[in-house]
């Protein structure tokens, strides 16, 4: 707590940079153990955990590993862009402490994706399950090239591959929320995995937004259906900025406590609407053991968080391992998977 109120000094992206920097430079650590009740199968891989760390924390794939051993079942690292972009002018992060939020408008500033991949490879991360979560340069003339060139690029360095279509910061992108446009960026995408890969051995999922009505709600699940992706991560930020007890007047994607009720009443309607034939994870406002339960109990099969960290420390994720654990015994099951959608009726 000390250090996070000495980080609060500081502008929030310096704090951030900061933080980076120390965490490139720590000593690996032995993963904390974890309840067996946790352990959540993953397209294949044992996750010890489905408490997972959002796209966003680490933008250029700098601090994978030593993540991990804060209690973090998986990963995942981005948004990255095929080229390096600075992003929006600063200031373009603001806290929002009494709502225990935060404000971005960054814009998907990154390194590029040689810096990315140059970290991963030299890394060791054997044991690390992680996704790298790719989306489009903000002046790209052709935004599905870039994402069927990013495709190509990543294929095969991680353990899955998200569509980052839903962040409100990069002018047009949520244009790729539309039937038409989503069907051509999805038709493209399958196409060029079963060209590199025929048995399809790496997950796609599909980053959404949470400021979306209910024909775009049926649109995307039909489509997710139709070309066979694997997963859905529901939610990203939100541009609404209902009952705020400040910054009521800064654009950008609202995250945190803000966005909890929103982006699982999504999620809850996205699984209903998929039947539960699509992984989803829920990400959006999660600081507790029982904020991870209800989305799990919405229909998550995983969960992410992020601004969590900023206001509790990395110390959050282990307490919520072991809030939801007891969450897990209490209601008598012997392991997170069985509570998937129990709160949903078809």
């Amino acid at each position: 707590m000390i250090l996070r109120n000495l980080l609060f000094l500081l502008p929030p992206e310096i704090a951030h940079s900061l933080a980076i920097m120390v965490l490139k430079r720590m000593p690996c650590r032995k993963p904390i153990e974890l309840p067996q009740s946790l352990s959540v199968n993953f397209f294949g891989n044992k996750l010890r955990s489905p408490v997972g760390l959002a796209a966003g924390f680490d933008k250029n794939a700098e601090v994978i590993r030593p993540m991990f051993p804060f209690g973090f079942g998986f990963m995942e690292a981005g948004t990255v862009t095929k080229y390096p972009q600075y992003g929006n002018a600063r200031p373009r992060i603001f806290r929002l402490i009494k709502d225990q939020g935060i404000i971005n408008r960054l814009g998907f500033n990154n390194k590029g994706i040689n810096y990315f991949l140059k970290q991963i490879n030299e890394t060791k991360l054997e044991g690390c399950i992680f996704g790298i979560n790719i989306g489009k340069n903000s002046t790209s003339k052709d935004q599905i090239g870039d994402y069927v060139d990013l495709m190509k690029t990543v294929y095969g360095k991680s353990n899955y591959i998200v569509l980052n279509i839903s962040s409100p910061n990069t002018p047009n992108l949520r244009n790729l929320h539309n039937k038409q446009e989503l069907s051509e960026l999805l038709k493209s995408i399958t196409l060029t995995r079963k060209s590199i890969d025929n048995s399809k051995s790496i997950p796609i999922i599909l980053k959404i937004s949470p400021d979306i009505d209910q024909r775009t709600k049926e649109d995307i699940a039909e489509l997710a259906l139709e070309y066979e992706i694997d997963g859905l991560t529901v939610s990203n930020t939100t541009v609404s900025r209902d009952n705020l007890h400040s910054h009521h007047n800064e654009s950008g994607g609202l995250s945190g406590r803000p966005l909890f009720k929103l982006s699982t009443e999504l999620l809850s309607d996205i699984y209903k609407l998929t039947q539960g034939k699509i992984l989803l994870i829920g990400c959006g406002g999660i600081s507790s053991g029982a904020d991870a339960y209800e989305k799990i109990k919405a229909g998550a099969s995983l969960v992410q968080l992020y601004t969590a960290l900023i206001y509790q420390g990395p110390q959050v994720v282990n307490k919520i391992n072991l809030e939801l654990a007891e969450l897990i015994r209490r209601d008598g099951l012997n392991n997170v998977s069985e509570a998937v959608g129990c709160g949903c009726n078809f």
